[in-house]
């Protein structure tokens, strides 16, 4: 587990999260997510991989029954000291033997699939916690526009056309981040590229059906400047995120 933690970046990753302004998470997840996952009162909603514990903050000021799971000790007790309603775990998504079976009303697991290894097991264990009419909510890094290394923008001169190259797509592959700018070398974590067609056939695998998958683009702006335009058309043409509400029954 240790090998996929941000534990050791617990500090910074609370810094961007909480005081930085206009993010993706604040300002483009969350609204999308609170209108998908129309959460009531005393629904009970786990938050896998949740850090700390932002979303989940969130979901409880609604009055839903919240619990957050992280590997991350040090993201885990950051969400302690800001919550106190929310009921949090060290532990990995795979094994939640502190969860019973069909005891949980929603699954969140938002910006994370894409850092943990071992997806199938932790879609194993989800249909295991989950009760028969729950549902899984999914938000990853849109995994055939963002691959790590091996996708980027480009810039077609004659044309005045901004573009995304896309080098690899089918093949998995992992690849090691470097986590903010200026950071040594040596700090890093993994992020794990799977096709769309990975997360189709693994969740079948586990016994849930995809009812709904949303694409998002990016809510930013460019500073005006001879590229803006073609900028802001890219943004609103390739979306950043991938969306996808799975449903536990068969299909």
């Amino acid at each position: 587990m240790k090998k996929t933690s941000w534990g050791d970046f617990a500090g910074w990753y609370n810094n961007l999260i909480e005081k930085e302004k206009n993010t993706y998470q604040k300002e483009l997840i969350l609204p999308n997510l609170l209108r998908l996952l129309t959460l009531k009162k005393n629904d009970v909603i786990l938050d896998i991989a949740c850090g700390q514990g932002f979303f989940a903050r969130e979901f409880a000021k609604i009055g839903a029954k919240t619990i957050g799971v992280d590997i991350s000790k040090e993201l885990i007790d950051i969400g302690k000291k800001k919550s106190s309603s929310i009921t949090y775990y060290v532990s990995s998504g795979e094994n939640m033997p502190f969860l019973t079976n069909s005891s949980i009303d929603k699954i969140t697991i938002i910006l994370s699939i894409q850092n943990i290894e071992n997806a199938n097991d932790v879609f194993k264990e989800c249909n295991r916690v989950l009760n028969p009419q729950g549902k899984m909510y999914l938000v990853l890094n849109h995994p055939a526009f963002r691959i790590p290394k091996v996708s980027m923008w480009g810039w077609d001169e004659d044309g005045k056309i901004q573009y995304r190259r896309i080098d690899s797509y089918l093949s998995e592959s992992r690849a090691k981040i470097q986590m903010h700018p200026g950071s040594s070398p040596n700090e890093f974590s993994w992020s794990f590229h799977r096709p769309m067609q990975f997360y189709s056939k693994t969740l079948l695998k586990n016994n849930f059906c995809i009812s709904r998958i949303e694409e998002w683009n990016s809510h930013k702006k460019s500073e005006p400047g001879p590229r803006a335009i073609a900028e802001d058309r890219a943004r609103r043409e390739i979306p950043l995120f991938l969306f996808i509400e799975a449903k536990r029954s068969s299909c």
